[in-house]
This record gives structure tokens, C-alpha cells and sequence, in this order.
């Protein structure tokens, strides 16, 4: 328990405000912290590394809740690592957001009354890139409010020269690799956006939609098919049954008339369709369902394509030139004239994507686009955790990877925009399609017949290399060799697919089969109090930084960590910041005291043997904390280690330690010296202890008490192995005597300052030392010669007699009992007339009659308690 070797101390203050003022402190402490470079790590250390690379956030978002979660317990991870004397590296950065970003700027200029198009492609990134440096990035500063510990100097932005050249380099080898193609599939279309979403972009709610029940065929020679989109009819070139389906046998092969249409589709057999549902006939429209494409692919079936990219019919006839929804309408009307329509129920609701960005509702549709091939990469990725190469925190959350990586389909990377990573592809006058890497040059220029691909990468392609791109691959860098791979990646459960797994597979492909992190800790997402879903329709939103502006960013931070149970869902309310802001003026209220009273680190701790029962415990509870929170960090038990912390510092260190030594200080004498010392010890160690997850509070409070330099560079605990089970026991005596004393006074009506005369008789047992502790902690006097007992109470061995005469007025009390006693007897009656009567509970629900039983039991020892205060009382 040493600080840091390079700290320089100064005389330790004995002097605090008498309130604790997070917005005075925070931030010029974090700057303070900058300044002096705390957070950089620095790739020449002899040090062993330790590297957490932040999750980018979107260069056109703000810090949500769900952001100060996770950045809460990473920075609480890089900084305990760097206190125990890891090279600590949190690497910060943002990722470029193609589709958000683009559609801030085009927002921008339709406000101008321009679009892209009016610009040019060239004009418009440089417009994009001007966004950036004026709006972008707002979330980087909130990062600094929250106190993250990042490494500012190797801030990355996934369109930086360094990670363009990264993403260039891989494509090719991709494509070299024959594990980048170009092909026609079924994708995820949003009609405003004009471009290719990714699965994690989709967003699926409940819709009031129609079903619509439609008669195909003509003669004996007809099925009925039900869909939500009758519009993509139009496009359809098979009905598809299951091959056991008796009913439909005899049309398979044969060809049925198309409604609305002049032409003919074939009844083919296909085992997808389930025959149970519906009326077990389904019309397939390959170019606009992905299970209608599938069985396209099986059956030789052609696509036709209805809709262009906004949306409107393009199929020749009435309906052309209708947007996708107007069409709906009228394609179901002239069916129902035609005497087509089975059925029709509405409102049918359903699920429905839309687009993440804009809501509009996304429309599957066949295009030719870049595919990675993922299946070598996604084995590599799945044998990299089965073989321990790489662990999931909590474990059980492995299955979920398991079913992503195992079942993955080819993953779409283009995407039909122009700011973002453009595709490194040139197609010739001859057809030609040629690949180009970073340090080559284009084929052939514009006036020769060459163009390169309009397209640019999905911006979870760029992500996907972010724990190597960002330390310098493909380069040989310093850092890379340092601090790859890296150690944790912490994010939530909700982006194992999305984004986990794609670093994983091209972190193993590009750097030769080496991991891009030991450990994945998953977490869950923070939900308001009542855990429910955050959601600006719901109106339960919150911004944190409003709450760090109310009761500081230790409060927020220490809520959010409390709440962190590896892979569960985190409810938080009000309620809680402001219980965390109570702990925040706790400690810095027991510190003051401290100080005020002469605690000191200086000099080696006393010998035990010249320490007081009470020393000796609080020194054998801290040691046994230091080890529990160090064995909870190690788990990601994030909650866990701070309800021991919690629980230490404020009712074991600050509650019953700083209150008994009181007495101590009082007596003075070598005694009071030694306390002053492991009141110190305590505090520095317990201020150590909790900085990762409240270091504002302290660092300040730490070096008022040590002179240190800074508590983000001191040494962090280590367990020294001193245990005094004796003490333990004696100080737990002493609580349980104090605790019974104090709850028999509430019961009495005592107010907590009003002193009672006394005897104690502790003769025989450990607490004799303690008599001057129980009678100041108690408020109890000495007996006089008047003393006469009204009530005798038995504990840990020891008896306490009090001498209430005079104290209460004994009849009023006796009042007041005796009507609660009544009150109890009437609900225990009630409670047990109906748990004894068997038509009640032949009927009532179990929940009502587990509710009873609770109820019971409540009356039953409201009575016990209420008895024995009876009892308690002097006789009148």
C-alpha cells in the first residue's frame, strides 16, 4: 500500500470546504489530469500493457445514457489497471456514421434549397468534411464531463488518413482472396435514404397493416394466397406449396393465371413453406422477399422488379408511376372488382422494418451489390472462442455468439452514398474489373474509359478493423507491437453480431490468426426505474449530462456501475444519482472529519499489538475488501464491487469506525495517536479503492490527506494479509449491542439525543474496553443513586438496564401500543378467515393468496414486536 514512486508529496492539507461542489471541481480536475498526462500511455514502456479500445460513437452523436454506462466501466478498468502498473491505453475515436452523417449535411442543404446532386460528388464530401470539424464530435467533450481517461493524443476517426489506407488494404486482400464479390441478392432497401442499410439499421415495431386474402387460378385450377403487400404481386412468378401438401399436388408443375397481369406462374414445391399456415400457398415475388428469392434460387424462377429506388411501381400498366403505397390500394380495389378478394382484415398488425434514420419503412429489394463471403471468417471467429482463445463475460452469453457466427449469411458492405469509404474498384471500356490498393494507382483515368465504383463500404466495415487500424496496421507500428492485441472490449449484448463478431473475423484474417482481444464483457442496456425501454415516444429519455450538472459526475458515474450485473439490463431513475450523490458528500464529510481530527499517512503502520480491538478490525475488514473488490473487477462484477465498496465505506468506515473513534481522539494518549494512523490507512486505501469508479471526489479528497501528487497515479492496494477474526467478532458484539440499544429507544419514542441513565455490565465479556464507546454512541449517562431499571435488555452477553422513569410518558405509550396491538390482531384475523376458507382459496389466483400469506405473517410479528415494547415498559 505505497503510492506511486513517481508521485512527489507535499505537506498533506488538513483543510476541506465544508461542502463538496462537483461543478467547481470536475473540470478543471480532468483538465488538470490531461495536462499532466496521466492518460497516455506510452508504447516504449518496459511496463506490461493493458488496451481497451473505446467503441466508436457516431461523429454526429451525443453522449447517451447508454454511452456513460459502458464508458463508466471502462475507464474504471484502464484505471485500476494503470494504478496496479500496466501501461494503460484507452484509445478514443469516432466512426464517420455514412448514412447520418450524409443525411445531416444534405439537411443542410435542402435548407439552402440545394441537394448533393447541385454540388457534385467532390464538392460534397469537402462539405461533409467542413460539418465535421464545426459539428462533429460534440460527444468527445462529454466524454471529458463523464471523466473518461482516454488517451487523447491517439484519438482516431475512421476516415483519417491512417485508417482510409487500413480499409483500402483489406478490401484488396479480400478481393485477391476471392472473399469479396459482386453479386445481384435480396437487400435491405430504405426509399429515402437511396441506399443499402445494414441489419442493425432496421428497426421493427408493430404496424397496423391489412391482410389480404387473394384468389389465384381460374377454374378448378385455383389456390388462395394471403399477403401484407399485395403491390409486389405484380412481381410475382411462381405460388409456392410444401411437396406433402395433399391438397395442392395436382397443381404442381402446371401454371395458373396471375391476377391483373397477362401472364402465367408456374406451382412449384418447395419444403419452406409450411402448410399449416394459412392456407398453406404462398405467392413468391423473388426480387422483393429474401425467402421468396431463396426459393427462386432453388426453382430457376425469374425476378422481376416492380419498384425503383424510391418506391414507385415501374411495372408497365395502371399502376405505374404509384408510390409502393397508393398501389397497395388501388391493386386491391381492382382485385375486389374482379371478384378476387377472399378475404380482407384490417387492421392487421404486424411487424414492419424501417429505417433507422428516417423511420420511412424499408422495402426488400434485389440489387447488385459488394458481398463479403463470411463463412472461413466466421469459423475462424467461432473456433477462436470454443478454443479459449478468446473468453465471453458472462459466459452464457456465448451461445448467442455461437448462433450468430454458426449461421451467418454473406454480409453486404456497399452502401449507395458518397461520404464514406468508396469502393477500391475500377471497372474498364472492355469490362474490365480491377482492384486497387493503397500504394497503387488507378487503372486508367475518366477520359480512357475508366470509372471507379460509385459505391461506398458499409461503415461497419471500417468499425470491423478498428482495435489493429487504429494502433497502425497495416503498418509495423510501435504501438501495434505494444499494445495488440487488446485486452477487453466491452460493449452491450445487443451488438454481438453488428459489430463483435466482424472484428473478430477480420481481426483474425489480417493479423494472422491473432486475436483482437482476450475478453469480450457484454453488458446490458440501461432502462428508466421501472425497466422499460428508453424511448423518446415514451417520454422517458434522459440526458446524463443534465444529471451531472444536478448532483456531478461521480453520482452518475457510481449509479450506472451499482447497476452493471455482467449481461443484465440496467434500470435507473433520479432516485438513484441522488443516493449516489449522498455517498459522494459521505465521504467527503468523513474525510473532512478525519482531517480535522488529525488522521495521517505518515510513517509505518502501528504494530498490531499496540492497536485497539477496534483498529485491528477495521484494518482485517479492509484487507478482506481490498481482496473482494480486486476478485469482482477480475469477474467484470461491476455491481457487485461497488455495493462492497458502498457498503464498507459508508457503514463500516465512516458509520462505526469514525464514530468509535471518537471516544479515542477524545481520551487521546498514544492510543488516539495510533487511531489518527489507521484512520488514515483506512481512508487512503478506501479513496484508492473507489477512485475508478468516483475519481473526481477522490482525487481531491486523496490528496488533501496524502500530499500526493494524484490518486490516478498511485499504487493501487494490494491485500497485505492481515486478518484479526477475534477483532471481527468483539467489533460485531459491540455493533449488536449498540444496534439493539438504539432500536429499543426508537421503540420507546426517545429521541436519538436525549440521554438515558444506565448500567451496563460487561463483566466477562470482550466489551469491557468498549463502555465509554456504547455510553457515547448510545446517549447513555451514568446511573445515580436514584437509578431504578424499567428495562433490561440481554445482548452478545453483555446486559444493558435503562432508566426510562421520567422519560416518557408511559401512559400515552402505552395508548398508542395497544392500538397498533389491535390494529395487527384485526389484520392477522382477517388474513387467517381467508386463508381458512377453501371456496376463497379454490378461486382466488395464487399471486392474491401468496399476497395473504404475506400479509400474515406481517400481522404476526407486528404483534411479537408490539408485545414485547409492551412488556418493556415501566409499570405506570
Amino acid at each position: 500500500m505505497t503510492e506511486n514512486a513517481q508521485q512527489q508529496p507535499t505537506a498533506p492539507s488538513t483543510e476541506l470546504p465544508t461542502q463538496y461542489a462537483p461543478a467547481d471541481v470536475e473540470g478543471p480536475l480532468y483538465e488538470r489530469w490531461v495536462e499532466r498526462g496521466y492518460f497516455a500511455a506510452d508504447a516504449k514502456s518496459d511496463r506490461p500493457a493493458y488496451t481497451i479500445v473505446i467503441p466508436p460513437p457516431n461523429v454526429t452523436g451525443s453522449l447517451h445514457l447508454g454511452h456513460a454506462f459502458q464508458h463508466t466501466l471502462m475507464d474504471a478498468l484502464t484505471r485500476r489497471k494503470r494504478m496496479q502498473g500496466f501501461e494503460s491505453l484507452w484509445l478514443p475515436g469516432m466512426d464517420h456514421a455514412g448514412i447520418a452523417t450524409q443525411n445531416k449535411v444534405e439537411q443542410q442543404l435542402a435548407e439552402e434549397g440545394k441537394s448533393r446532386h447541385d454540388l457534385g460528388r467532390e464538392e460534397f464530401v469537402e462539405r461533409v468534411w467542413q460539418w465535421k470539424e464545426e459539428y462533429g464530435g460534440r460527444i468527445l467533450g462529454q466524454m471529458r464531463r463523464l471523466g473518461d481517461g482516454v488517451d487523447w493524443d491517439r484519438e482516431r476517426f475512421t476516415m483519417d488518413e491512417g485508417l482510409s489506407k487500413a480499409v483500402q488494404t483489406i478490401f484488396k486482400k479480400l478481393y485477391d482472396d476471392e472473399l469479396i464479390y459482386r453479386a445481384e441478392r435480396i437487400i435491405n432497401w430504405c426509399p429515402r435514404c437511396l441506399t443499402a442499410i445494414s441489419d442493425i439499421e432496421v428497426e421493427y415495431q408493430e404496424d397496423d397493416g391489412e391482410l389480404v386474402s387473394i384468389k389465384y387460378g381460374e377454374g378448378d385450377e385455383t389456390l388462395v394466397v394471403a399477403t401484407t403487400r399485395a403491390e409486389t404481386m405484380l412481381g410475382d412468378t411462381a405460388v409456392a406449396v410444401h411437396p406433402d401438401d395433399e391438397r395442392y399436388r395436382h397443381l404442381v408443375g402446371k401454371r395458373i393465371k396471375l391476377p391483373l397481369t397477362n401472364r402465367t406462374i408456374p406451382v412449384v414445391a418447395d419444403t419452406h413453406v409450411d402448410p399449416e399456415f394459412g392456407t398453406g400457398a404462398v405467392k413468391v415475388t423473388p426480387a422483393h422477399d429474401p425467402n421468396d428469392f431463396a426459393i427462386g434460387q432453388r426453382h430457376g424462377l425469374e425476378s422481376i422488379t416492380v419498384m425503383d429506388e424510391r418506391a414507385v411501381i415501374t411495372v408497365h400498366g395502371p399502376f405505374e408511376g404509384l408510390d409502393r403505397f397508393e398501389a397497395r390500394s388501388a391493386i386491391v380495389a381492382a382485385l375486389r372488382s374482379q371478384g378476387r378478394i377472399v378475404a380482407e382484415k384490417r387492421p392487421y398488425v404486424h411487424s414492419v422494418g424501417h429505417c433507422s434514420r428516417c423511420k420511412t419503412t424499408i422495402e426488400p429489394r434485389l440489387s447488385m451489390q459488394w458481398w463479403v463471403k463470411v463463412g472461413p471468417l466466421a469459423k475462424a471467429a467461432g473456433d477462436a472462442v470454443r478454443d479459449g482463445r478468446v473468453k465471453i463475460h458472462p459466459e452464457d452469453m456465448s451461445k448467442r455468439y455461437f448462433d450468430w457466427v454458426d449461421n451467418m449469411h454473406d454480409w453486404c458492405i456497399s452502401r449507395q452514398l458518397w461520404w464514406g469509404h468508396r469502393i477500391p474498384v475500377w471497372y474498364g471500356p472492355e469490362g474490365q474489373v480491377v482492384c486497387v490498393g493503397p500504394d497503387e494507382q488507378p487503372p486508367g483515368t475518366e477520359a480512357e474509359g475508366w470509372k471507379q465504383d460509385t459505391d461506398v463500404l458499409d461503415t461497419w466495415f471500417s468499425s470491423g478493423l478498428w482495435p489493429f487500424s487504429t494502433l497502425g496496421w497495416p503498418e509495423q507500428t510501435a504501438d501495434l507491437r505494444k499494445f495488440y492485441p487488446t485486452d477487453v472490449l466491452l460493449t452491450g449484448h445487443d451488438i454481438i453480431f453488428f459489430w463483435v463478431a466482424r472484428m473478430m473475423m477480420f481481426g483474425l484474417y489480417a493479423m494472422d490468426g491473432e486475436v483482437p482481444f482476450r475478453t469480450i464483457a457484454l453488458t446490458g442496456l440501461v432502462r428508466d426505474e421501472r425497466g422499460k425501454k428508453m424511448s423518446k415516444s415514451f417520454g422517458n429519455v434522459v440526458d446524463p449530462l443534465d444529471w451531472m450538472d444536478k448532483y456531478g459526475s461521480d453520482a452518475v458515474r457510481f449509479t450506472l456501475a451499482r447497476g452493471a450485473n455482467p449481461g443484465t439490463d440496467v434500470p435507473i431513475g433520479e432516485d438513484w444519482v441522488q443516493a449516489s450523490r449522498n455517498f459522494a458528500n459521505k465521504i467527503w464529510n468523513a474525510t473532512r472529519f478525519a482531517l480535522m481530527n488529525g488522521a495521517t499517512v505518515e510513517g509505518p503502520l502501528p504494530d498490531p499489538a499496540e492497536m485497539s480491538a477496534t483498529d485491528r478490525w477495521i484494518l482485517s475488514r479492509l484487507n478482506k475488501t481490498v481482496a473482494e473488490v480486486d476478485a469482482f473487477y477480475d469477474d467484470f462484477q461491476f455491481a457487485k464491487l461497488s455495493d462492497s465498496l458502498f457498503h464498507f465505506a459508508w457503514d463500516e468506515v465512516f458509520d462505526w469506525y469514525v464514530e468509535l473513534s471518537k471516544t479515542t481522539f477524545q481520551a487521546g494518549g498514544r492510543g488516539a495517536e495510533v487511531s489518527r494512523r489507521v484512520l488514515g490507512e483506512v481512508l487512503d486505501v478506501t479513496l484508492k479503492l473507489l477512485h475508478p469508479v468516483v475519481p473526481f471526489v477522490t482525487d481531491t479528497l486523496w490528496t488533501t490527506l496524502t500530499g500526493g501528487e494524484s490518486v490516478v497515479i498511485a499504487d493501487w492496494p494490494a491485500d497485505s494479509g492481515f486478518r484479526d477474526e477475534a477483532a471481527e467478532r468483539e467489533i460485531e458484539s459491540l455493533q449488536s449491542v449498540i444496534t439493539e440499544v438504539r432500536r429499543f429507544r426508537a421503540d420507546q419514542g426517545l429521541q436519538p439525543g436525549q440521554r438515558v441513565p444506565a448500567r451496563l455490565t460487561l463483566d466477562g465479556t470482550a466489551l469491557a474496553p468498549h463502555e465509554a464507546a456504547i455510553r457515547q454512541l448510545l446517549r447513555l449517562q451514568p446511573e445515580g443513586d436514584a437509578f431504578a431499571a424499567t428495562a433490561t435488555l440481554p445482548v452478545a452477553g453483555a446486559t444493558v438496564a435503562l432508566d426510562l422513569s421520567g422519560t416518557i410518558d408511559v401512559a400515552a405509550e402505552r395508548k398508542r401500543l395497544a392500538k397498533d396491538l389491535a390494529a395487527a390482531e384485526k389484520e392477522k384475523a382477517q388474513a387467517t378467515g381467508k386463508l381458512g376458507n377453501e371456496a376463497f382459496l379454490g378461486k382466488a389466483p395464487d399471486n392474491v393468496v401468496e399476497k395473504i400469506r404475506t400479509r400474515l405473517a406481517k400481522a404476526e410479528e407486528d404483534i411479537a414486536r408490539i408485545q414485547a415494547q409492551l412488556e418493556r415498559l415501566p409499570q405506570a
